[in-house]
């Protein structure tokens, strides 16, 4: 079997840094130690100091395929994650056709197989109707069921209160939601209508998509969860004022989680005025008190999980007028270099970033041997350079869409490679060409 033994790197794993080697044989971690001795069959990288992370678990994104894949596709987005340091992720059923049977979701495994290069795992779509598709998933089915409690399209959008109460006392896994109030959108956006016509600036969007919407929501989910005991993870926080729905402190035995998304740490309102469109996404971003907020509730760990909600559209798409311009950034090749940022300003510390991306995801959905430096685990695996900066531009990005919000920005760490069940898929600024994602085996059940 294929040896690999990692080097004086500097390791993050369950709170603590220490230096250290790691031996990879085959497709999983043999052992972790302050020194490890190779042999002639073993292949020798010195990792010269460099943070050697488990692989980021992206418990939210959006890859676009089947049906919508001149946007993005499972291979393409996948590659673009491994480059960013994502080793596994969980994309959503919104896509054509959704993915709200069971037929539908063994298709979509069928069409992963053997194309991506990150690890893969799939939410299941709750619908106003389809309830006894739900009953009937069992554990290993899907990572978790994703309700739509806010505008979408077709019938993802779950608004019948029938209907969700029987999800969240039915759901036999955990229940994703996207939280915000439809109906007060909507009439957010017909007084916006009436003041600037079609052409709203994007100024606007967080107060058409605005705190009390989100809250009314989210309280609304948060309630149902606690009135069932149900499994509960609600995504990509915004506000301020939401935060008070979570309860701080370890997440373990909480049946009520929260995520955040790296675009709501990193941006605020004021660069609607720079950015506009591309940084159109729903939920809004925000003020930057609110982005100070969702900051503060990691550290106090009322919020669980930092995910992507990689979303990708066109660059033609994006260029739209404000009601046209579709919702979504494409993220993941930048996630990790972001976070890093975001620890080198101070705001987070490294060993709360790999708490929440790595191994908190892979606890909340039951993931096997992924999401942590352990020996037997898969060899999931980010090597990063803290101190060597890069910046984005035109020429290097991977996702299909080939645009990014964080165009001209220069990073202050690097991806150097990445190691998925074993294999380099990424190395030295380039993909390797390996595919080597598995599907994910999730085992967290009501």
């Amino acid at each position: 079997m294929n040896k690999q033994l990692i080097t004086n790197a500097r390791m993050v794993n369950e709170g603590q840094i220490t230096e250290g080697d790691l031996l990879i044989v085959g497709e999983r971690i043999e052992k972790i130690a302050p020194a490890i001795a190779a042999d002639d069959t073993t292949e020798v990288i010195d990792a010269a100091g460099a943070v050697l992370m488990p692989g980021m678990v992206d418990d939210q994104v959006h890859f676009r395929e089947p049906g919508l894949t001149y946007k993005g596709d499972l291979a393409t987005e996948s590659a673009a994650a491994v480059a960013g340091g994502i080793t596994s992720f969980m994309d959503m059923p919104n896509v054509s056709p959704q993915t709200t049977t069971r037929e539908a979701m063994r298709d979509k495994y069928s069409i992963a197989a053997g194309r991506c290069t990150a690890n893969y795992g799939f939410h299941f779509g709750a619908t106003n109707s389809n309830i006894e598709e739900i009953r009937a998933l069992e554990v290993g089915d899907a990572c978790g069921i994703k309700a739509f409690m806010g505008a979408s399209t077709g019938d993802m959008l779950v608004d019948d209160p029938e209907a969700l109460d029987k999800l969240f006392r039915d759901a036999p896994l955990i229940v994703l939601t996207h939280c915000e109030d439809s109906p007060m959108i909507r009439e957010a956006e017909q007084a916006a209508r009436r003041q600037y016509g079609e052409d709203v600036p994007m100024s606007e969007h967080p107060a058409i998509r605005s705190a009390d919407a989100c809250l009314k929501s989210s309280t609304l989910a948060t309630t149902l969860a606690r009135k069932h005991d149900a499994l509960l993870h609600v995504l990509h926080l915004t506000t301020e004022v939401e935060m008070g729905l979570f309860d701080p402190g370890p997440r373990t035995g909480k049946r009520v989680t929260a995520e955040v998304c790296v675009h709501h740490l990193w941006f605020d309102e004021s660069r609607y005025a720079e950015l506009g469109t591309r940084i159109k996404c729903n939920p809004a971003i925000k003020r930057p008190e609110d982005r100070a907020a969702l900051i503060k509730a990691l550290n106090d760990e009322r919020i669980d999980v930092i995910a992507t909600d990689h979303a990708p559209h066109t660059a033609d798409e994006k260029a739209n007028s404000y009601f046209l311009a579709p919702a979504g950034l494409p993220l993941v090749q930048h996630t990790v270099p972001l976070l890093f940022d975001l620890v080198d300003r101070g705001e987070l510390s490294l060993e709360l970033v790999v708490d929440r991306a790595c191994h908190a995801p892979a606890d909340l959905f039951g993931v096997r041997d992924r999401g942590y430096l352990r020996e037997g685990y898969f060899a999931d695996l980010a090597l990063v350079d803290p101190e060597k900066s890069w910046q984005v531009t035109a020429d290097n990005l991977l996702a299909k869409c080939q645009w990014s919000p964080f165009e001209g920005h220069r990073f202050t760490a690097s991806v150097e490679k990445t190691y998925v069940n074993g294999t380099v898929v990424y190395s030295d600024g380039a993909l390797t060409g390996a595919v080597a994602g598995q599907r994910l085996e999730c085992s967290r059940a009501r």
